[in-house]
């Protein structure tokens, strides 16, 4: 009885904050609610992730971050894309954790990651204080200096952070992406046929939230029994988390162009070793030519396009794990 009384209440309070619309009423109710609803004893990464890999939660100096840490060897980061988590690389993890040490993180927002309510100028989604995150987590852990891999918003992430911290990456690997700057200053038709999402999650709160969890809701209603999928419904089925990612959208569509802006005109570039993976018959692949694209953002870029969908780690495995392996070793 205790168990679905909680569960009730924190329907009821995240139902509330959604209704009231204000991002600081969503950070709130997440946060009350925290430690209640139906979430398993066992927590998911366990599950799908080797038995020697641990949890670990990392303050920085803006948020607090969700980690999964396994493996030996030099250090990777690796930062997951929206509406994702970092279970999105438990089919590769277990081969790169031969080689490598893996800081698999819950950017700031998404999945078990805190939330902050956004900010009036989504200051605190924008990419900046989000590749901070990942630079801290790895000094509290001990690394000065790590590869980088990042799919979707990740490999934002991890653009922003080689060329903010150019002494920490040491190569970066990014995935299914080209730089939004050059996406919202080449925006065509079949853009934002492909890509409608980039523009509706920029409309003012809490419009996408609620419709983001009305599709949540109805998607928990179709019965899975995919592990993986029933820990995306879990962490998609939060308003704090829906908010938060519509906010790293309104971000990138405000606070970082302006970033980027600054950086183009110092003739800024990535320095370290920069791959691109891309899905050669996704929509990136068919309305980009990603590689010259990200050409022009880097000294030393290489990359080529992959069978599989836009989540090359979860929909091609083997052939990303391959690209990724001879990349991070040479």
């Amino acid at each position: 009885m205790k168990e679905k009384a909680g569960s009730s209440t924190r329907r009821l309070l995240l139902q509330r904050a959604v209704l009231a619309s204000g991002a600081a009423a969503l950070a709130k109710a997440a946060d009350e609610t925290s430690t209640t609803g139906n979430a398993p004893k066992e927590p998911a990464w366990k599950r799908l992730f080797p038995p020697s890999f641990r949890n670990e939660r990392i303050k920085t100096s803006g948020a607090e971050i969700n980690a999964v840490i396994g493996g030996s060897g030099p250090p990777v980061l690796m930062f997951h894309g929206a509406p994702q988590s970092l279970i999105t690389w438990r089919l590769i993890a277990p081969d790169l954790a031969k080689d490598y040490t893996l800081v698999m993180c819950d950017l700031r927002g998404y999945g078990d990651s805190s939330k902050p309510p956004g900010g009036g100028d989504h200051s605190e989604y924008s990419k900046r204080p989000m590749a901070l995150d990942g630079v801290e987590v790895m000094k509290h852990l001990g690394y000065d200096q790590f590869r980088m891999v990042g799919h979707d918003r990740g490999g934002r992430v991890g653009r922003r952070m080689a060329l903010d911290h150019p002494d920490k990456v040491t190569k970066l690997a990014v995935m299914d992406i080209v730089p939004a700057h050059y996406l919202y200053s080449h925006v065509t038709l079949e853009f934002v046929q492909a890509y409608f999402h980039w523009f509706n999650y920029l409309r003012a709160a809490p419009g996408p939230e609620n419709e983001l969890l009305k599709a949540s809701e109805a998607a928990n209603a179709r019965p899975t029994t995919d592990e993986a999928q029933l820990e995306y419904r879990r962490l998609n089925s939060d308003p704090a988390m829906l908010h938060a990612m519509c906010e790293d959208y309104r971000a990138s569509a405000s606070i970082d162009l302006k970033i980027d802006a600054d950086d183009i005109k110092a003739g800024k570039k990535i320095q370290c070793p920069l791959l691109v993976l891309w899905a050669a018959t996704g929509a990136m692949g068919k309305l980009y030519d990603v590689l010259t694209i990200w050409k022009d953002e880097g000294v030393n870029v290489s990359g080529k396009g992959l069978p599989g969908n836009h989540s090359l780690q979860e929909s091609a495995p083997k052939e990303t794990i391959a690209e990724l392996q001879q990349f991070l070793r040479s």
